[in-house]
């Protein structure tokens, strides 16, 4: 398990990942472990625990989330996001984390999709709807996040990307509330 965390019980769903102390703003938190690449040769297994609700797709691959990052769950007003530094993604903080708070992260964040599911943070500003897709977010969102996108993201979705970049540079959405 890695420093300054722990997973246990969670309001949000199931078990979570819990600060065991703080963090600041942009500190890296725990990195992930992605060396469990699933292909058509190496299935996932679930004999062995492995469940397709923990993969996490990468744009030219999918990889099974280890622990403790398998245990992260999605809040609509998150306090963490996910960067990559020198080949390694890592979870860094995106609001102050106190010792005992949940790391969630916006599932929505460097994602691209049609699933929907309902969404049950717990968040006040909870958006009820998790949609898979990160170019459905609402306009405040898509502003909030664009510098959080990955560069593996970035280069995946190149085109909406350049939309979206011009978009903001010529001021054509609405300023985050």
């Amino acid at each position: 398990m890695a420093s300054g965390v722990e997973v246990r019980a969670s309001p949000i769903h199931g078990a979570g990942v819990f600060a065991t102390r703080s963090y600041g703003v942009g500190e890296r938190v725990l990195p992930i472990d992605d060396s469990r690449v699933v292909t058509e040769d190496a299935p996932l297994d679930p004999t062995k625990g492995e469940y397709d609700h923990h993969e996490d797709y990468l744009g030219t691959h999918d990889v099974l989330m280890q622990e403790p990052e398998r245990y992260i769950n999605h809040c609509c007003e998150p306090n963490v996001y996910v960067k990559t530094f020198d080949g390694v993604r890592w979870v860094v903080a995106y609001r102050e984390v106190e010792a005992g708070d949940e790391i969630a992260y916006d599932y929505c964040i460097n994602s691209y999709g049609d699933e929907e599911w309902a969404c049950e943070c717990g968040h006040m500003r909870c958006r009820k709807v998790h949609n898979t897709d990160f170019f459905k977010l609402s306009e405040d969102k898509l502003v909030e996040y664009a510098p959080l996108l990955d560069d593996w993201f970035i280069e995946w979705q190149r085109d909406r990307v350049l939309e979206l970049r011009e978009r903001l540079a010529a001021g054509n959405f609405a300023k985050p509330s």
